[in-house]
């Protein structure tokens, strides 16, 4: 299925239909880096914005997280520009990962990933330096850990700010680099190397 068209509030709709109840049919829409691309990239800043969310899934890579899939959300995938004349700020994102083979237990885990606790596990840092501001969810801890942050992130991320407009997000696979080739190369053809 393809991301569906702004609905009348300039957001994607959280289902479609008349009424939810289809998971084919409703948010989380599921996409590949280039349909968020082709979708998304309508101008300079959000092809800028674009670049910097496959350069953090790429430092993601190489910390050893492929496996999982990100949450593609806030006004970036709203009609920001048309709704309130104002770019999106940032791409607001939800990295839902497995931890990397053999780093599946604890121990090793944080010892791993601790030295990145100020960079890519920063929300702040990842702002600045890649336009997403980022969260994760550690698909490794306790079932009930997981599913209090899936709820907590998923809803307050499919209501907008201002409004609380109910509305959909996007959902893209992890995966090794060949996930995000033809995305890269749509934004390079567009002089965002």
């Amino acid at each position: 299925m393809t991301i569906p068209s702004f609905n009348l509030g300039l957001v994607l709709p959280p289902f479609l239909g008349s009424r939810p109840g289809s998971m084919a049919l409703q948010s989380p829409y599921v996409a590949t880096p280039e349909e968020v691309v082709h979708r998304f990239g309508t101008t300079p800043t959000r092809n800028e914005y674009l670049r910097g969310w496959l350069t953090l899934r790429q430092e993601l890579r190489n910390l050893g997280i492929e496996r999982g899939f990100q949450w593609v959300d806030g006004s970036f995938v709203e009609d920001k520009e048309r709704r309130l004349n104002l770019p999106p700020s940032d791409i607001d994102l939800v990295t839902c990962f497995e931890r990397p083979i053999g780093l599946e237990n604890n121990l090793a885990w944080r010892a791993h990933a601790e030295p990145f606790d100020d960079t890519l596990f920063d929300p702040g840092y990842c702002k600045a330096t890649f336009h997403c501001e980022a969260f994760y969810i550690d698909l490794g801890r306790s079932g009930s850990s997981v599913a209090s942050l899936s709820a907590f992130w998923f809803s307050l991320f499919s209501h907008q700010r201002d409004t609380f407009q109910w509305k959909g997000v996007v959902r893209v696979p992890l995966g090794d680099a060949t996930v995000d080739a033809d995305a890269n190369a749509e934004l390079t053809r567009r002089g965002y190397a």
